[in-house]
């Protein structure tokens, strides 16, 4: 026997602060009852994660939906102003103006918003019982929470480790073996994928290749990253290798590095032997030297938190792992 037709029109809106499995099942239900689901995206400036991050998110997530980024600095709650909710009526009258049949919702709210609007209210798992979690416990606690929140979102949470120093002072051993032990991913050099077909040969202007190739590629794996993402080198420090090798950096990697944030640096210092792989420079202790002071002298110039690792191989590790250990127990 045939289903009757699906209503034509719903309404979902939310804050999405961040958004999480529970929005998905919501907005998954409503888009599946209904022909055409309109997703309001609300936010105000006062919010601590920003509307348009929010907006992309669920446009990411959900692009068979008409996701509308709503930013009226409009009352949050009915005590907050006596006009409540004749400002809301015109405010989804305004973003719905065909309409809509169906308002889905998780919240007490939902029966008075459909009610406003002449809509029928079907609430979607009120009790949290299909996916127990809330945006405020995820912001207050994003760790403890990872596995509910939608993976657009991941990265906006995200510890970001660069690991920073001269060249052979193992930075790529480290941020793999850093990755494999917090079973998480890691950003490899860029420099070296882009320099090894070139045999090692660095020309000046591919240092603004190297420094938007490293932007990239972190990009690229934050989404893949579980809680830590760890980066081997970044663009500071390829702003560094622009002065070693040819005395000055573009002003955009400046900018773009001192725009970059990570919540800890591992600087690994020059107390182990320099090895020639072929794409390596300055393989005399007073330019090496030199190079460490350049990069510690960034460091504390752009007030990173940072730690300097010395000793062999297994000291580092030990010691970048404790660091890291307390920067995961901030979270």
């Amino acid at each position: 026997m045939a289903q009757p037709p699906r209503p034509k029109r719903g309404l979902v809106l939310g804050k999405f602060m961040p958004p999480h499995f529970g929005h998905c099942h919501l907005i998954d239900f409503a888009r599946s009852y209904v022909e055409e689901l309109i997703v309001l995206v609300c936010s105000i400036e006062r919010e601590p994660i920003p509307g348009r991050l929010r907006f992309e998110w669920m446009k990411r997530l959900f692009p068979d939906c008409r996701v509308v980024h709503v930013t009226d600095e409009v009352p949050q709650a009915p005590e907050e102003h006596p006009d409540f909710w004749a400002i809301w009526r015109a405010l989804l009258q305004r973003e719905a103006p065909q309409g809509f049949d169906i308002f889905f919702s998780s919240e007490p709210y939902g029966e008075r918003v459909a009610a406003e609007m002449d809509a029928v209210h079907l609430p979607v798992d009120p009790d949290r019982r299909v996916v127990p979690v809330s945006g405020r416990q995820i912001r207050d606690a994003p760790f403890e929470h990872w596995d509910f929140i939608a993976p657009p979102a991941r990265p906006h949470f995200l510890k970001r480790v660069s690991i920073f120093g001269p060249e052979s002072t193992g930075k790529s051993v480290l941020a793999e073996r850093l990755a494999i032990h917090y079973e998480t991913a890691y950003v490899p050099e860029y420099a070296r994928t882009y320099l090894d077909p070139k045999n090692g040969a660095c020309e000046p202007a591919d240092i603004e290749v190297i420094a938007r190739g490293q932007t990239a590629a972190e990009a690229a794996v934050a989404g893949r990253a579980r809680k830590i993402l760890f980066c081997d080198t970044d663009v500071l420090l390829t702003s560094l290798w622009s002065r070693m090798l040819f005395v000055d950096c573009p002003a955009w990697i400046n900018e773009a590095a001192a725009g970059q944030h990570y919540d800890l640096t591992l600087f690994t210092d020059i107390d182990v032997p320099w090895v020639d792989d072929g794409q390596r420079y300055f393989p005399d202790a007073a330019r090496r030297e030199r190079f460490a002071e350049l990069c510690e002298e960034a460091l504390r110039r752009s007030g990173r938190r940072y730690v300097r690792l010395t000793g062999d191989w297994d000291a580092r590790f030990d010691a970048a792992r404790r660091a890291v250990d307390d920067v995961v127990g901030e979270a």
